[in-house]
This record gives C-alpha cells, sequence and structure tokens, in this order.
C-alpha cells in the first residue's frame, strides 16, 4: 500500500485554470506577466524617484541595501505591483477572475489564522529554549520604541511582499501547471525551481549562494504542498509571512535589507563560514514550521 498525501482540496483550487490550461496560454501569460511587472516597477520606483527630488541618489543607495525604513518599505511595497502584474496576466490571457489565486473562497482567511497561531505558538516555544549562540552578541539596530511603533506598518508591508510571492509561484504558475498535467512533479517542482532562481544570488552570497537556493526550491515545494493540502495560499502566506517577520524584522544580517529589523547578527552576508553554520539550522525551522502548519488545517 503506497502513501499519499491528501490533496483532495487541490482540485477545487485548481478548477479555475482549467478552461484556459493551453500551454500556450500559459507561457504567454508568463511573458505578459514579465511585461507587465517590469512596467509596473519602473513606474513605480521613477514616481518615487520624482517625489524625492534632490534626495533620489541618497534614495536609490538606500534601496540597494534596503539600509534604512524609508528603503525598506519603498522595497516591500514593491512587490504589490508584481501582484498587479499576474493579475493583469489572469484577467487579459486567461479571461478568469485573478481572485481565484488565491484559492477556494472562504479558506483563504480560516486556514491563514489557523497556521499563524501555530506560526506564533512555535516562536514562543523557541524563544523559551536555551539561547543559541550565534558567533557573538546580537546588535541592536532600531530603538525599541521606534521599532514598536513602525510595527503595524511593517507587518503590512511584509505580508504584501509574500503574498505577491505566493501569488505568483503557489497560485498562477502552480494553478496553470496542475490544470495541464497531473503529476506533481510538474507542478510542485517547477515553480519551486523557479522561486530557487529567484533567490540564486552570488553576487550578495557568494559561495553559499547555491545552498541559499536550494533552501528556497525546498522553501517552495513545501509550500506548494501545504496549498495542495487546504485549497488556499492561506497557510504558505502564513508560513512565509512570519518566516520573513523573524528575518526581517526581528534579526537581521547588517548588510541584507536591514532598515526595519530590532537586531543585527554578529556576521553579514560576505561572512560565508558563519552563515553557512547557520543554513543548516534554517533548514531545520523551514521543515519544523511546515510540520506545525500541516497540524493546524488538518481535519
Amino acid at each position: 500500500m503506497k502513501w499519499r498525501p491528501d490533496y483532495s482540496a487541490h482540485a477545487a483550487f485548481v478548477a479555475p485554470a482549467r478552461p484556459s490550461s493551453a500551454l500556450w496560454r500559459f507561457f504567454l501569460g508568463l511573458f505578459v506577466a514579465v511585461v507587465a511587472y517590469v512596467a509596473l516597477n519602473e513606474f513605480y520606483f521613477q514616481t518615487v524617484y520624482a517625489f524625492a527630488g534632490p534626495g533620489a541618489t541618497s534614495l536609490h543607495g538606500n534601496l540597494l541595501k534596503g539600509a534604512t525604513p524609508q528603503a525598506m518599505y519603498l522595497l516591500l511595497f514593491s512587490f504589490g505591483t508584481m501582484a498587479m502584474a499576474v493579475g493583469v496576466t489572469v484577467r487579459v490571457v486567461h479571461r478568469r477572475n485573478a481572485s481565484r489565486l488565491l484559492g477556494v473562497p472562504g479558506r483563504l482567511w480560516p486556514s491563514f489564522r489557523a497556521v499563524s497561531i501555530a506560526m506564533l505558538a512555535l516562536g514562543a516555544v523557541l524563544l523559551i529554549l536555551p539561547p543559541w549562540d550565534m558567533g557573538g552578541e546580537l546588535t541592536p539596530n532600531l530603538p525599541l520604541n521606534r521599532w514598536l511603533l513602525l510595527l503595524p506598518l511593517s507587518l503590512l508591508a511584509v505580508l504584501v511582499q509574500v503574498s505577491a510571492e505566493e501569488i505568483v509561484f503557489r497560485g498562477y504558475v502552480q494553478q496553470q501547471l496542475a490544470a495541464r498535467f497531473k503529476s506533481p512533479l510538474i507542478w510542485m517542482v517547477l515553480p519551486s525551481a523557479l522561486f530557487a532562481l529567484g533567490h540564486y544570488l552570488p553576487a550578495e552570497a557568494g559561495e553559499n549562494a547555491l545552498m541559499v537556493a536550494l533552501w528556497a526550491g525546498v522553501f517552495g515545494i513545501l509550500m506548494a504542498d501545504l496549498t495542495a493540502r487546504s485549497g488556499s495560499l492561506g497557510p504558505a502566506i502564513a508560513v512565509h509571512l512570519w518566516n520573513n517577520v523573524s528575518a526581517i524584522l526581528i534579526v537581521s544580517l547588517p548588510d541584507d535589507l536591514s532598515g526595519l529589523a530590532l537586531y543585527l547578527t554578529p556576521f553579514s552576508m560576505d561572512d560565508a563560514a558563519a552563515l553557512r553554520t547557520w543554513l543548516p539550522v534554517d533548514f531545520a525551522l523551514m521543515l519544523v514550521s511546515w510540520l506545525a502548519a500541516r497540524l493546524a488545517i488538518r481535519r
């Protein structure tokens, strides 16, 4: 007897994509989505620079590293153009309701809430465990009172970022491929490979770039699994959200998207040995988060 995961909810998730599942539409959709994203993103940042006036040059430098809260907000909210581009693609190329990219109506919020509670509970458990040595003391970044004041907007900004990525990879790409192919090796692995490719950054991660991309690919597969089990993007958005909250808002690398972080790690991205030491820990936490989310949505 072969063990099979319960993906019965996935059929309803994929159903809206079936009438327009021809491969030519999918490839045309990818092209339209990329063009629309580039155009919308360019318009977004040109508008920002226009309002910045003489300060545009310094703003551009901060944006490249996400070195200030303002730069981080601009970067995170810019992901909204990615979701808008896919929404345009679904309406124009596939002639269907873009809201169905989020999943079966009525399932998004309950599953997002359940998994968020599980992630917060997991975070609380990790806090009471013996402290782990990160190779030195954490460096305070934002003052606590300012961090708390910014927290509501910061959470919204991260939510926009992760939701856009989930809409693209687990929404549009997974739906369209699953509408055409039955095998999870296609609709689960291919979107995750694209997700991993987007996280392959040798200039920033150096010799750890391949390992970081592998982490992203495995993460994508686990999020595809949660989406197939729940019939919505709710669980994937929740896990992605609280993972990124930890990495962007709580403890961040000092040279990479640190503008909203409460603390900074004692090592930077170019410290290959220290970063490589912590990647297995990140892998373990990712797997534990996935298991906790599965328990939260189990019916």
